[in-house]
């Protein structure tokens, strides 16, 4: 006897699966990460992460209307901050004419429609490589705060449409939305990094940033008191949820690939839209793979996309937008 269901039925053309393909990847489901730096005519690839730039505001403006252009319509901004402007409270983050607020004006003066996304975290800014305050061999959790939320308005202030939070300071979301609402940015999302995990995947990002820990007596070594350990799971939905609770618009869990897992239980768990950030060190082994001939480059990107879409994600922050988008063009 034969099956009355043959499931391979609707596996037979290209065309027949993509009749029944259950997760579509469009321009629309991206973030695209920029990262600026001062200066003029500035197009500086990131060694670690081929194919990739730092661009100064002139060419910054460039590259807004070509992503725009392409159907990509969101940006997530950072900055690479000069070393004499560093210090221990952040104090160039807050500079009205800093270069993040200079960039987010750039983008929306030659591409207003673009959803510009700041982060919002002191570790460009930090002459310790730290996403907080330094105190007494210690991440000060409150003091730290205070200017984040600072820095949320300053970029409000100048612009931006949503800030997102990379700290993972217990409290720093209704900090933010407090001082977004009492200086009526009622409309200044925050995308928050709820579920942000102490990852050996951020090399190249803190490359291209130059924002890695130092190495220094009585400075914490890494991020693990206060990003997530890799090895939990039930304590990302509890973090995320406390920022609902506290006024998170957006919810992000970052790495993706190794967290696919944490996404999903999110997805079951809240009702806000969910961003995935597929980090640098993602992106980095896959151009090295492609580049040995070890993997096929645009097949392997698309299954990494279309996995972390499946998971549950609502959007996904990506180095691979612009490649994604030419291929499925």
């Amino acid at each position: 006897m034969y099956p009355l269901r043959r499931n391979r039925r609707l596996r037979t053309t290209e065309a027949m699966r993509s009749l029944v393909r259950e997760t579509i990847i469009s321009p629309n489901d991206f973030i695209v990460p920029l990262f600026i730096v001062e200066g003029k005519g500035i197009k500086d690839e990131i060694s670690s992460m081929p194919n990739y730039y730092r661009f100064s505001l002139d060419l910054l403006a460039t590259e807004v209307k070509q992503l725009w252009s392409m159907g990509l319509k969101s940006v997530l901004l950072f900055v690479k901050v000069p070393d004499n402007l560093k210090d221990n409270k952040g104090t160039e983050a807050l500079n009205a004419d800093g270069l993040m607020q200079r960039a987010i004006k750039t983008v929306k003066d030659v591409c207003p429609e673009m959803v510009v996304m700041t982060d919002v975290a002191m570790d460009p800014y930090s002459n310790y490589g730290h996403d907080g305050v330094v105190a007494n061999g210690l991440i000060a959790n409150d003091e730290t705060n205070k200017i984040l939320s600072k820095m949320a308005l300053s970029h409000a202030q100048a612009g931006a449409d949503i800030v997102a939070p990379s700290d993972m300071m217990d409290g720093r979301i209704l900090e933010m939305r407090t001082i977004l609402e009492e200086n009526k940015f009622h409309n200044t999302g925050i995308m928050s990094y709820s579920a942000k995990y102490a990852s050996a995947f951020y090399g190249p990002f803190r490359d291209a940033l130059d924002s890695a820990p130092v190495d220094l007596q009585d400075v914490p070594k890494d991020k693990k008191t206060y990003q997530m350990d890799s090895a939990n799971r039930e304590e990302a939905i509890k973090e995320t949820l406390m920022d609902i609770e506290e006024g998170a618009d957006i919810v992000m869990v970052k790495p993706g690939l190794c967290y696919l897992d944490i996404v999903r239980d999110i997805r079951e768990a809240v009702d806000v839209p969910i961003a995935v950030y597929q980090v640098s060190g993602e992106y980095a082994m896959l151009k090295a793979a492609a580049e040995k001939g070890w993997l096929n480059h645009d097949e392997v990107m698309m299954e990494q996309i279309l996995s972390i879409k499946r998971a549950g994600a609502t959007m996904i922050a990506s180095y691979f937008a612009k490649d994604v988008v030419k291929l499925i063009s």
